[in-house]
Order: structure tokens, then C-alpha cells, then sequence
């Protein structure tokens, strides 16, 4: 079959190649669309005069706004133009090698077109992350549930698994704060993540997360754990959330952990409660002025996020169906014995690769709850299908 290609081209491949040709085009169009490719160059100029600007850093956490919207177009820009180049390429080669019928060629950029295909998919994705806070910095919040000892270990275990995945992706991890387990793990744990786009990934970790395995405390028995994850956006200026202070108790305690890196004992730790919502959001920095100040603004997120949810009906019921961390709620399970399997319940995503995603192995979850999301999916439809 011949017929246009790519910018006038003209080649002759087979069914296969030519649907993997098109799914890339159809990829690059929606990039080019989600960054209005037509107006990328004249906004890119406008953002390096605005970078010149000797009084740009007058307004830090403006300056490093700026900064950030900056690269973002810049990668975005780059990134399209790579893919468009290696299609390119790639069609050239097949073209070259059918003329010259060496099949060795045709078949190398065929592979090289199959993995450029499955690349443009993840950037599709990424470019479908369009929500109103999916840009932002995020707060993760990891409670220990059903399961005593067990599941207190448990929330240790997604923690180092969240921890590794944001690093893998090059995002900043602050811990806000910690509480040990009675025995061991730990109860509660909050971290700053810190990234372009690292809301918009994480997004769909909230719920419970449910852990099947032989005790390893003794016990030699196979234990069922519980552990809750919930994710909301860091709010920033150019999103106005007002707190009334006589909705907000603050007190100063002392926190302290069983020890380790991540763990502070300090004088000066502070908690925030909102009356209204009942929401409580902690800090145990050594600055007791740091402390509210970081407490403040994980309230204003918390906020911010109720907010989102009453927008969103398909977000809203997520969380309300994420409940108790325990039995019924769970979003997706995670099965060592008797046999390895990491299964999300709502995608139906899964993989025996139990160690792999433990280690932060998160992309491919996310990528499906994202695409069935943006697809106007429920959990039913997804499951049906």
C-alpha cells in the first residue's frame, strides 16, 4: 500500500508499520494542540524578555513560577520536535531499505518506530495531565489502617515506595512529618513532593492500599494490612484560599520519633486544626515560624483540594469511596504470598513484577487510572471493558 507518510513522503509499508506510523502522528497532534504549537514560539520569546528583566528576582517565588512555566514550554517544544524528527527518520530509513530491499534496515526502523510509538503514548499522557492544579508541587499523606504492628510496617513500605518513585522522576521529597509505630513502621507520615506535574501523577494513589503476605514478625502466618494514601495539590498565589482564624485551633507540641534520617525531636513542632472541616495538618521542622507557616499552607491544600472535589464528581466520589483504610475501600492490592501480583482495582492493571513496584514502579498504574480518567470512565466501565 502506498501513501503519504509524513510531510510529502511517500513509502511502502505494510498494515503494521503504517498503523504504528499513524498512532504516532495522532499522538503528535494532541501535543501540538496541548501546547498550541502555533503560539510556542512567540510565548518562549515573551518568557526569555521577561527572564532578562533585572528586577525578576525582586518576587522570588515569582521569579521561580516564571522559571519553571519557562523550561515546561521549553521541554515540551523540544520533546515534539525529537519525536517529529525520529519519525521522520525512521520513514526515511524503511523507505531507503525497501528501495535498496534490504530487509536488515527496514526491520531495525520498524523496532525503532514500535518504541518511538510507545514513547509518543507517554507523552500523550503526560499532556492530558491539564487539570487546574495537575502542574503543582503536592503534599502525600500515608496512614497506617486495619492491622496493628503489621500494617504501621506496611505504611513504612509505601513510603519508601512513593519516595523512590518521585526520585526516580527527579522530583524534591521533604518530609512534613512523622509518627512512629508503636513496635515498629510508622502510623502516620507526610512529605512535600515537589516537581512539575507531581500532582497530576499522584492524583490517583489516593485511596487504600492493601497488603497480602506471610507476617514477618514472627508470626509465621499469612496477614492481610491496610494502609491509606491520600494526595492534594500545594496551593500557590494565583489560587486565593481565605481561612477565617477563628475556624483554626494551633498548638505547639514536642514531636519525636524512633530515630533515623527523616525523623526531627524538636520543641517547636506545630498542629493546625480547622474547625469547620475537621481537618488537621501537622509540621515538626526545627523553626517553629517554619512550622506554621508550612502547616498554613498544607491547610490551604487540604482546602483547596475539598474544593476541587466539590467541582469534580468523578474526584469526589473517589475519595468518599476510599473510606475506612480497611476491608471493601481498598484501590489496589498488593499480594506477596501466595503468589506475587499487584492488581489495581479499578483499571485492572496488574503485574507479578511485586518487587519492581515496590521499588517505585508506579508509572504504568498511574498511566491507566490517568487514561481512564480522561477517557470519562468509571471503575464499572473499566471493569466491564
Amino acid at each position: 500500500m502506498t501513501r503519504p507518510i509524513i510531510e510529502g513522503a511517500y513509502v511502502s509499508m505494510r498494515a503494521e508499520a503504517q498503523a504504528t506510523v499513524d498512532a504516532i502522528e495522532k499522538s503528535l497532534n494532541l501535543l501540538a494542540q496541548r501546547m498550541d504549537r502555533r503560539t510556542a514560539a512567540h510565548r518562549l520569546e515573551e518568557f526569555n524578555a521577561r527572564v532578562e528583566d533585572p528586577n525578576l528576582w525582586d518576587d522570588p517565588e515569582a521569579a521561580q513560577k516564571l522559571m519553571r512555566d519557562r523550561q515546561a514550554l521549553v521541554d515540551a517544544m523540544e520533546m515534539y520536535d525529537s519525536i517529529r524528527r525520529d519519525l521522520s527518520d525512521n520513514v526515511e530509513l524503511i523507505e531507503l531499505g525497501d528501495m535498496e530491499d534490504d530487509a536488515e534496515v527496514v526491520a531495525e526502523a520498524e523496532a525503532a518506530l514500535k518504541a518511538l510509538r510507545a514513547r509518543a503514548a507517554q507523552k500523550e499522557l503526560e499532556a492530558l495531565l491539564s487539570g487546574e492544579a495537575d502542574a503543582n508541587d503536592t503534599f502525600l499523606e500515608i496512614n497506617a489502617g486495619a492491622g496493628g504492628t503489621e500494617a504501621c510496617d506496611w505504611a513504612q513500605m509505601l513510603a519508601r515506595m512513593y519516595v523512590r518513585w518521585a526520585e526516580k522522576k527527579g522530583y524534591k521529597v521533604e518530609m512534613q512529618s512523622e509518627e512512629a509505630g508503636g513496635e515498629a513502621g510508622i502510623k502516620s507520615v507526610s512529605y512535600k513532593i515537589s516537581g512539575h506535574n507531581a500532582y497530576g501523577w499522584l492524583k490517583s494513589e489516593s485511596g487504600v492500599h492493601r497488603l497480602v503476605r506471610i507476617s514477618p514478625f514472627g508470626k509465621g502466618t499469612r496477614e492481610t494490612s491496610f494502609a491509606s494514601v491520600w494526595v492534594y495539590p500545594v496551593v500557590d498565589d494565583n489560587i486565593e484560599i481565605e481561612v477565617n482564624p477563628s475556624d483554626i485551633r494551633i498548638d505547639t507540641y514536642r514531636s519525636s520519633g524512633a530515630g533515623g534520617q527523616h525523623v526531627n525531636t524538636t520543641d517547636s513542632a506545630v498542629r493546625i486544626t480547622h474547625h469547620p472541616t475537621g481537618i488537621v495538618v501537622t509540621s515538626s521542622e526545627k523553626s517553629q515560624h517554619q512550622n506554621r507557616d508550612i502547616a498554613m499552607k498544607a491547610l490551604k491544600s487540604r482546602l483547596y483540594q475539598m474544593e476541587l472535589d466539590r467541582r469534580n464528581a468523578e474526584i469526589n466520589a473517589a475519595h468518599e469511596a476510599k473510606g475506612d483504610a480497611g476491608w471493601g475501600n481498598q484501590i489496589r492490592s498488593y499480594v506477596l504470598q501466595p503468589y506475587q501480583m499487584v492488581k489495581d482495582l479499578r483499571t485492572l492493571h496488574e503485574t507479578s513484577d511485586t518487587q519492581g513496584v515496590l521499588d517505585g514502579d508506579l508509572d504504568a498504574f498511574m498511566a491507566a487510572t490517568l487514561a481512564m480518567n480522561v477517557a470519562g470512565k468509571s471503575r464499572a466501565d473499566a471493569q466491564a471493558e
